[in-house]
């Protein structure tokens, strides 16, 4: 527990240091929340880089001369949109930075002491962007490569789980049908890579006739014939999972029905190379129909992409935290999947990986991905992702969908939800075939169709291009678009009508009948209000319009709060008319 004492104690230790230093910062009143998250990932990669047990950022002391001053700055009751401040630099930072904003009760004023953990499986990035210090300057990380390098190495990813040898395994833990089936793919990846088709044959007979521990070298699953854990996870007996502890090889499969009900459930040991076929194969993917290019004839095609559902779980294979302890699930539900494992997820961000088409410098499991790249599991580093949305952009089928969960969680999580519903087909179409449209615009207008939130610059994006209307969260489909995809009703519907015409029917009915109720006012509006809005938003917007017409002396109140009714002003009266 943090004490006034303590942090008393604290804070003089900072201001008595001469200099600022690489982990520790001090503000005024800086209240920019952008900057705040720059400086929480700066001040996170430097106490992880110079080995510091937190780092400070700290307002209500001056600059220059540390003497304090005191603050206005709260970061507890400050709101980014209708987020806390807190939550919203959790959500913004990746992996989650660890942090807690404290009060100090100062002589002098309220001092504001922000304590940062150091990073601890990755970097810190603030909105896709990772920080370094620079003696007190805060900058890019990657303007610094040799910083950078050195990072990683004291975050201990250089030492790569998977590709330590277990001194106790030997060729007998291996799974003889394992070993096969990776012979016959590393061959597949043999003949791939060689350009010259006349050496095809001599590749063939050559693997053929190689044995197991040349055939395991070779495809950089084993280290000159001992047995790594990447050879025990691919290719390992069941019965030898326990040379792995704590790691837990299973893959379960679950099968959900519509009310979230488990219906069925498998877990599927080691050999990994042979357990992800036998998930894939749980999975119902049945046929669906849908009319392509607006034809009136219907195309029969499967709910999920073959390819795409084998990445994203050997996606998982190969990103899972096996240190951590936990499965690898395949939640199958009636209309989606739903792929998890353990771990940070190592890139800035989704985005960034869309963007640069090209992987990062590090990963978690390197040899464990070389591996699987020979064994033809997973496509080359960084490519799977983009082609994963490409392919679901091409069948017209909503993208993929990343959860990044560490919040209230024992350890980080990724999920990734793939669905197998079609939505409005013509809206769909119309989006995705435009050339002129990104990957990254057609992700936004995925969470149009979606009714999630957008970042601020892909609302200002989509609005300059007429594509969107309405405020965030409640973004929908433009006038412009609906014309396209004949969904003008349903535009005017998620638009909704000018506030006038609300008053006009308040004022009608009050005339009418007198007086009205709260009750009595939402069942003449609640029909009426846009559809994009949810039974909260509508409550909001009413109370909202009551409040602006007795604002506006139309309506008066009469009784006691909790049993208001609303009367008619002459102001309202002559209104009318």
């Amino acid at each position: 527990m943090t004490t006034q004492h303590t942090l008393h104690t604290t804070l003089e230790q900072l201001c008595q240091s001469q200099y600022e230093g690489t982990t520790v910062e001090f503000k005024s009143n800086l209240d920019q929340a952008e900057d705040i998250g720059a400086y929480i990932s700066a001040l996170a990669n430097s106490a992880a880089l110079d080995g510091h047990e937190c780092a400070w950022m700290v307002w209500g002391v001056a600059d220059g001369t540390h003497r304090i001053t005191g603050t206005q700055f709260d970061p507890l009751t400050r709101k980014i949109g209708n987020q806390s401040l807190i939550m919203w630099l959790q959500h913004k930072t990746q992996p989650r930075a660890d942090f807690s904003f404290h009060t100090c009760h100062h002589p002098n004023g309220l001092v504001v002491m922000l304590k940062i953990h150091p990073a601890h499986s990755a970097p810190i990035a603030f909105d896709g962007i990772r920080y370094i210090r620079i003696d007190s300057h805060k900058t890019k990380l990657s303007d610094h490569p040799g910083k950078e390098a050195r990072l990683w190495v004291q975050l201990g990813q250089q030492g790569d789980w998977s590709g330590e040898v277990i001194p106790s395994a030997t060729l007998d833990d291996l799974d003889p049908e394992a070993i096969a089936s990776a012979r016959q793919r590393f061959t597949e990846y043999l003949l791939k890579n060689e350009p010259d088709s006349s050496r095809h044959t001599q590749l063939t007979q050559s693997a053929a006739a190689w044995d197991t521990p040349t055939l395991l070298n070779k495809a950089h699953i084993t280290k000159q014939g001992r047995i790594t854990r990447s050879a025990l996870l691919l290719l390992g007996r069941d019965e030898a999972s326990h040379l792995l502890a704590p790691a837990d090889t299973k893959i379960t499969w679950i099968l959900r029905d519509a009310s979230n009900q488990t219906v069925s459930s498998r877990h599927l040991g080691l050999p990994m190379l042979l357990s992800t076929e036998q998930a894939f194969r749980c999975i119902r993917n049945v046929t669906v129909e849908h009319l392509p290019d607006g034809t009136l004839f219907p195309v029969a095609m499967q709910r999920y992409d073959n390819w795409v559902i084998r990445e994203a779980l050997h996606n998982c294979v190969a990103h899972q935290d096996y240190r951590l302890g936990g499965k690898i699930n395949l939640v199958e539900h009636p209309d989606r999947l739903v792929f998890s494992n353990l771990g940070q997820f190592i890139p800035p961000s989704v985005e960034w990986m869309l963007e640069h088409q090209s992987p990062p410098e590090h990963y978690r499991n390197q040899w464990l991905i070389d591996g699987m790249i020979r064994l033809r599991m997973i496509d080359q580093v960084g490519s799977g992702i983009r082609r994963m949305f490409q392919t679901q952009r091409e069948r017209y089928f909503p993208l993929p969908d990343y959860a990044f969960n560490t919040i209230g969680a024992e350890h980080p999580r990724v999920e990734m939800t793939l669905s197998g519903k079609v939505l409005d087909i013509n809206y769909t179409q119309v989006l995705m075939r435009r050339d002129d449209l990104s990957l990254q615009q057609v992700i936004w207008l995925d969470r149009v169709q979606k009714h999630l939130p957008l970042p601020p610059q892909a609302i200002r994006t989509l609005k300059t291009l007429k594509l969107i209307e309405g405020r965030s969260p409640n973004c929908f489909i433009s006038a412009q678009v609906a014309h396209w995809t004949d969904q003008k009703a349903s535009y005017i519907r998620n638009r909704g009508l000018n506030d006038h015409y609300y008053q006009h029917l308040v004022l009608e009915y009050i005339k009418q009948y007198g007086q009205a109720n709260r009750k009595e006012i939402e069942e003449l509006l609640l029909s009426k209000l846009p559809e994009v809005l949810d039974t909260t938003q509508k409550s909001n917007k009413i109370r909202n319009l009551l409040q602006a017409m007795r604002r506006d002396h139309l309506i008066q109140p009469k009784g006691p709060r909790s049993a208001t009714l609303w009367q008619l002003t002459d102001m309202g009266l002559s209104k009318l008319g």
